[in-house]
């Protein structure tokens, strides 16, 4: 990541339809999406060029403004067409994507009910999420204290800013222990997710994985599941106790800036990468790249 702070890049950012230089995207201080987290956002990859499945992160970002009680103001069409021609006026081939919709600050106070919905769409070149070096030997996570929270008490299904309130801090406190992540346990005390990724983990050559009732089911997630299932794996979705952590042989996590990372130590708990986990590390990286005509 570049020690360059992000509001000093250069290059352009898609601010509410019209390319503007990096520096000059700038809110108010009263924004309602900082004070209040009315805000939804993506994370997405692009590789060789081509943004990896972007209409479904697109789509995902819409509904996750409808559940947050918003509509989103451009078209699908419209914030793909702008993420595709950003990233050529960004001149990137793989980078990262961040477009982000928000109420503005038109009203302040917990009702915001005429503010503006606005979105913006940056691109960086962002490598790894995780130390290159560490992540084939496997990564250590610590057990969070936070936990993801019961459906009925936040919009578990959006991606919205404020359900990552408690992965920061948890991301955080692991960090100063020494450890990469944290993973989370849901308000049942069951496995969820780390901070920014979902868990997947092996036993005797079956894939379990915690069922997504209660955070996002990650588009990484699902394709990792797929591929697992074209190579012939079988991929259980379930609930997961951690006391059951000490019977599985491997570990990793799945997500946009995470790709496939395989974990070798969850709190107390070791795992070894194996063949299934080296295995979807490929399957994922060839999968993400631009599919060309043979004639290319």
């Amino acid at each position: 990541m570049s020690a360059v702070p992000f509001d000093q890049l250069d290059g352009e950012i898609w601010f509410n339809g019209e390319f503007v230089a990096w520096k000059d995207a700038k809110i108010h201080v009263l924004t309602h999406g900082l004070h209040y987290a009315s805000a939804v956002f993506e994370g997405e990859r692009a590789y060789g060029g081509e943004v990896f499945k972007l209409r479904a992160h697109t789509e995902r970002l819409i509904e996750s403004g409808r559940i947050l009680g918003f509509k989103v103001p451009y078209s699908a069409d419209e914030i793909d067409t702008a993420t595709n021609e950003l990233l050529s006026r960004q001149g990137f081939s793989d980078a990262y994507v961040r477009p982000i919709a928000w109420r503005g600050s038109e009203m302040m106070g917990v009702s915001a009910q005429a503010n503006r919905i606005n979105v913006a769409i940056a691109i960086w070149q962002w490598p790894s999420y995780f130390d290159p070096e560490q992540k084939m030997k496997g990564i250590r996570l610590d057990l969070a204290e936070y936990r993801r929270p019961d459906p009925m008490t936040a919009p578990s299904k959006s991606k919205a800013a404020g359900l990552y309130m408690i992965c920061t801090i948890s991301k955080h406190a692991a960090e100063a222990k020494g450890y990469a992540d944290a993973l989370m346990l849901d308000w049942r005390g069951q496995v969820a997710e780390a901070t920014g990724a979902n868990v997947f983990f092996v036993k005797d050559g079956v894939i379990h994985t915690p069922k997504a009732d209660c955070f996002l089911d990650g588009i990484t997630r699902r394709t990792v599941i797929d591929l697992a299932k074209r190579r012939g794996f079988e991929v259980v979705e379930r609930a997961i106790m951690p006391e059951e952590l000490s019977d599985f042989s491997e570990c990793f996590l799945t997500g946009t800036a995470a790709e496939v990372t395989p974990v070798s130590e969850i709190a107390d708990w070791r795992f070894t990468p194996g063949t299934i986990s080296k295995q979807l590390v490929d399957d994922y990286a060839a999968e993400v790249m631009p599919k060309r005509a043979a004639a290319e």
